[in-house]
């Protein structure tokens, strides 16, 4: 059955063509499997819940009709602003309006939240769920009503041309008095909108599965912060449920997170925010209990996760484009624009990025453009049988103008305590510093990388009371999410083959050891793989256990050391140019020390195209075809490099999908030419 809603119908109707529903929610409350949903153009202010799910085989469809032509929105239009002084100006607002939920009086919070605080007394400060938009910029929220007529620009901020814009309010009983400085325009001249709902698109219950959303722009709720061990808010949400499509949409302007495939509440298991609540168990081991408690609550293949997000423009989200925390299981994310994601850095935290997952679990991202971003893409935890691969992702790092600290999470791609099988495959990766390795069980095959490689054998573990403590994660019975065990980190376990390494930062030469945020890691900003000479190859590593040996409990106790040492590293077939270094023990490479290579992203009209001279000093040197019998399998899980459907991969397609013959050459590009449209 097809029901239609329009927003500019003469009065609300049953759904039928001739008499359209004027609101998408009346729709939502009917609509069962197979059904869809037509949505005319018009702003539809309004919470969506769908009620209803559809079925595999018969989905529930949500289309705009006229592509982005229909526009749900969690803001209301803010007209009637009174001069206050200079350039602020005010406006008093009934809390009816907000049904409950006043995100002016409730404060953003949750685990691995970073509440500021005041400098001179440590007291917190709250932020608030709230937000004023001028013509569809988010404004800054001040610390006092004198902070916001002084102006003065949020200091932090990565785009200081919009830090001046700020907000204040007073929650009364019976009003909210809203507080804005516009800077010099007239705000009953502009497009003035606040935020009054928390979501926009979102079942309030969970398994709700087989949902698409189609061609919307969806904007401006007040969400709360987004945590792995807690319920995790979105403007879109799949709320713990299968299979859901987000394609074709624009997505932007949420406080917080603009689509959430994470966790459900855990409350009724006393896990909602343990650390936030409760304070007395230390944040991992309530991630464990986590995970723990889904499996007891049936989380499994069959109930939750395979969702698809494409071609989606996601931007000016305040914590993360796409969040997921187990949800997000056997997704697929690709062809999609993410983009100043986190740049106000108003809200800060351990939940960051163009995406933020947990448990990325046979999750691929494929083909996504990911720009000036906190960090483009963070799997944490349980990357086991994820792919990244034929993404650009460049400027993900903090503008020249802000200073770079030891607390620096800025890069392309971070991969974090997990066991693997982690493949990072044909992407071109710009920023300055491209992977994370707070890890182990990577395989990197075909990038180029212009930055770093960064926290190599560190970032695992806790550092309290003078000594590491190590952190322990689970690992998954192959492309399932049932936990196999647990355990820390050895660092290596690594395969890198056939890579461009072209320098194109400044580099120190002599990082040192440093402490970020109760993590002990290398900061390196140098390119190259010398960041493993130390580690060892499979055949030094795999002597020491006497295979094929008769051995007792004697040898056990010998072989103590070797169980808790790096694991390998397999290198192979990379070119290094500009100061980027090789592995110690690579044999087949070329190491460029005498030529200047240049690497050059343009853009032109949203085109993109990248130039390089780096292909003319390859010479003749070439690189064999690399597959999963290659590549073997992570040491820990002990699963392949493989398809999610547990069928091998060969690399003979590149970041465009060009095929590779019998020899190739190193880098994402199967030709060698000077210049590449990437977008």
């Amino acid at each position: 059955m097809i029901f239609y809603v329009n927003a500019k119908a003469a009065r609300q109707g049953d759904g039928s063509k001739e008499r359209p529903f004027k609101h998408i929610n009346d729709a939502a409350r009917v609509a069962r499997a197979g059904d869809e949903v037509l949505v005319y153009p018009g702003v539809y202010r309004e919470y969506v819940d769908p009620v209803n799910a559809g079925t595999e085989d018969a989905r529930i469809i949500y289309r705009s009709v006229e592509p982005l032509g229909a526009t749900i929105s969690g803001a209301e239009v803010a007209e009637g602003w009174k001069p206050y002084e200079k350039t602020t100006y005010m406006i008093e607002v009934d809390n009816g309006v907000f049904n409950g939920y006043n995100p002016y009086a409730l404060a953003v919070e949750g685990d691995w939240y970073f509440t500021p605080k005041n400098e001179e007394t440590g007291e917190l400060i709250d932020m608030h769920r709230g937000a004023v938009y001028l013509n569809d910029r988010q404004m800054y929220e001040a610390l006092s009503l004198e902070d916001c007529v002084e102006g003065k620009p949020f200091e932090k901020s990565w785009e200081p041309q919009y830090a001046n814009l700020k907000w204040f309010s007073v929650v009364g009983e019976k009003t909210t008095t809203i507080y804005a400085n516009f800077q010099g325009k007239d705000p009953n001249q502009e497009k003035v909108e606040i935020n009054v709902r928390r979501n926009c698109f979102m079942p309030s219950k969970k398994g709700v599965g087989f949902i698409t959303l189609s061609g919307f722009v969806v904007e401006k709720a007040a969400t709360n912060w987004a945590p792995p061990a807690a319920f995790q808010d979105g403007m879109i949400g799949a709320h713990w449920s299968k299979g859901w499509i987000i394609e074709d949409c624009d997505i932007s302007n949420s406080k917080c997170c603009g689509i959430s495939f994470g966790n459900y509440h855990q409350t009724e298991k006393g896990n909602d925010n343990y650390f936030t609540r409760k304070h007395v168990k230390s944040p991992t081991q309530m991630e464990r209990d986590a995970v723990c408690i889904a499996q007891y609550d049936g989380w499994t293949k069959e109930t939750v996760g395979s969702h698809i997000v494409r071609r989606c423009n996601i931007h000016d989200c305040g914590q993360a484009g796409i969040v997921g925390r187990m949800g997000c299981v056997f997704s697929l994310i690709e062809d999609n624009h993410i983009h100043h994601i986190n740049n106000m850095q108003q809200l800060t935290g351990a939940e960051m990025g163009g995406i933020k997952f947990h448990a990325a679990i046979d999750v691929v991202f494929r083909r996504n453009h990911i720009h000036h971003c906190t960090m483009g893409i963070w799997t944490d935890w349980q990357a086991q049988g994820t792919r990244f691969t034929q993404n650009l992702m460049h400027d993900n790092q903090e503008p020249e103008f802000i200073k770079r600290d030891a607390n620096s999470m800025c890069q392309d791609i971070f991969v974090e305590v997990s066991h693997g099988p982690t493949l990072i495959d044909n992407n071109i990766l710009l920023s300055k510093a491209n992977v994370r390795w707070a890890t182990q069980g990577i395989a990197c095959v075909h990038n180029l990388f212009a930055g770093a490689f960064t926290v190599v054998g560190g970032g695992t573990d806790m550092y309290a009371n003078g000594r590491e403590e190590p952190r322990y994660t689970p690992y998954h019975i192959p492309h399932r999410t049932e936990v196999a065990g647990f355990m820390s980190f050895l660092h290596g376990d690594n395969r890198v083959y056939n890579n461009l390494f072209i320098q194109k930062y400044p580099y120190d030469p002599d990082p040192q050891p440093t402490e970020s945020m109760g993590f002990s890691a290398t900061l390196n900003d140098r390119g190259g793989n010398f960041v493993w000479d130390e580690y060892p190859t499979y055949e030094e590593w795999i002597e020491k256990f006497k295979i094929g040996k008769r051995v007792d409990m004697y040898d056990m106790f010998e072989m103590m050391n070797a169980h808790f040492e790096h694991l390998p590293v397999w290198i192979d077939g990379n070119a290094y140019f500009n100061g980027a270094l090789a592995w110690n023990r690579e044999e087949h490479k070329l190491v460029d020390e005498e030529n200047k290579v240049t690497l050059e992203l343009v853009e032109e009209d949203g085109n993109y195209t990248l130039n390089t001279n780096a292909y003319e000093f390859l010479g003749d040197f070439g690189t064999g075809i690399v597959n999963s019998d290659t590549l073997g399998e992570a040491f820990e899980p002990e699963q392949r490099f493989e398809n999610p459907d547990g069928t091998d991969i060969v690399f003979n397609e590149d970041y465009h999908g060009e095929h590779r013959g019998l020899r190739t050459i190193p880098g994402p590009f199967a030709n060698a030419k000077g210049s590449y449209k990437v977008l």
